[in-house]
C-alpha cells in the first residue's frame, strides 16, 4: 500500500489566519494519523506580492502550534522551467489556445445574461487566426488557456462525497509570462508525490479542472478532502480586516498558540481537547467529525 503524503501550501503574501491553520492543521492530522509524510511547500508564482518575509512568519506560525514538515521547503518561483514544459506538452496536445480578454472582458461576459458564473465564456476560443494577428498588432500580449473542453469529470471527495464538475478553460500561463496556479499546483503536487489534497471547500470547483490537467499530463490523481472554510460572523471569507484572527494579533490579547490550537480542535469536532501540540490530537482526530457547516471563529466561547 502506497503511504500517504498530504501537503500545506500556502502563498507567502501575508500572516497565515486562523482559517489558513485549521486547514493546514487538518492536512496534518490526516497525514501523520494515516502514518504518512508531509510536506510544505511555498506558492510564490507572483513575486510582485509575495514576500520572503511572510515566507519565515508562515513556517514560525505552523510550528508554534505543533505543525512539522518532512524535506525542505519547495518554493514554486524556482520551478518555472517543470511547469513550462508541461504547458509545452498541452500545446503538443492541441489543448491550449490564446486569449486576449483581460479580467474586465471576462467579468463583462460572465456578468452578461446568458453567461456562467465564474467560468470564462470561450470569448477567444473561436478565434481565427488573423483576428489573433489583429489583436496582437494591438499590443496586447496573449494569456494562454487551456481548451477543456468542458469535461464533466465525477470524482469522490474523502469529505465532500460523491461530487460532479465541469472543467474550466483557466488560464495556464499568464500575459506575463508566469505560469498559473491551476497549472503549477498539478504538476507540484504530482511532482512531490502528494496523494492527499486538503484544502477549503471554496476550491471544489476547481478540482475538475485539476483533475482534466492531471489526466492529460498522464499523472497521478490525488485524493481530495474539501474542508469547510472559516468565514466571519456576517458569513465573509475569513480575512485579517475581521479582527485578531492571526497568531500575532490574539498574542496581544493574552492568546497563547496552545490556546489557538485548542480552539481549532474544537471547531474539528473534538471536545475538551488536552492539547499542547499537534500531535497531541492525532489519537482523536477524524475527518468525518468536522462539522457540515463553515466554521465561525469565537475565541470568547474557548
Amino acid at each position: 500500500m502506497t503511504q500517504v503524503c498530504g501537503r500545506f501550501a500556502p502563498s507567502p503574501t501575508g500572516s497565515l489566519h486562523l482559517g489558513n491553520l485549521r486547514t493546514a492543521l487538518i492536512a496534518w492530522l490526516s497525514a501523520r494519523g494515516q502514518a504518512g509524510s508531509f510536506i510544505l511547500r511555498c506558492e510564490d508564482l507572483d513575486r510582485v506580492t509575495s514576500s520572503p518575509r511572510w515566507t519565515i512568519e508562515q513556517q514560525a506560525d505552523l510550528s508554534a502550534i505543533g505543525i512539522d514538515w518532512d524535506g525542505p521547503v519547495v518554493n514554486q518561483s524556482e520551478r518555472f522551467d517543470r511547469y513550462n514544459q508541461a504547458i509545452d506538452q498541452l500545446a503538443d496536445h492541441g489543448r491550449v489556445y490564446p486569449c486576449f480578454c483581460s479580467r474586465r472582458d471576462v467579468a463583462a461576459a460572465v456578468s452578461a445574461p446568458h453567461g456562467s458564473p465564474g467560468r470564462y465564456p470561450g470569448t477567444c476560443k473561436t478565434l481565427t487566426t488573423l483576428q489573433r494577428i489583429e489583436r496582437q498588432r494591438q499590443g496586447r500580449p496573449p494569456a494562454l488557456r487551456l481548451d477543456s473542453h468542458n469535461l464533466p469529470v465525477e470524482f469522490v471527495d474523502r469529505y465532500a462525497g460523491h461530487q460532479v464538475g465541469l472543467a474550466d478553460d483557466v488560464v495556464v500561463r499568464r500575459n506575463d509570462g508566469v505560469p498559473a496556479y491551476n497549472l503549477a499546483v498539478v504538476v507540484d503536487d504530482a511532482a512531490q508525490g502528494v496523494s492527499e489534497v486538503v484544502r477549503g471547500d471554496d476550491l471544489l470547483p476547481s478540482t475538475a479542472t485539476q483533475i482534466v490537467i492531471g489526466s492529460l499530463l498522464d499523472l497521478p490523481i490525488p485524493t481530495f478532502v474539501h474542508v469547510p472554510m472559516a468565514v466571519s460572523r456576517a458569513g465573509e471569507r475569513l480575512a485579517k480586516r475581521h479582527g485578531s484572527v492571526t497568531l500575532a494579533d490574539l498574542a496581544t490579547s493574552g492568546r497563547s498558540p496552545v490556546d489557538v490550537l485548542r480552539t481549532l480542535a474544537i471547531s474539528m469536532g473534538i471536545d475538551n481537547p488536552q492539547a499542547v501540540s499537534a500531535a497531541d490530537l492525532l489519537h482523536r482526530f477524524d475527518v468525518g467529525t468536522i462539522p457540515r457547516h463553515p466554521w465561525i471563529p469565537d475565541l470568547s466561547d474557548d
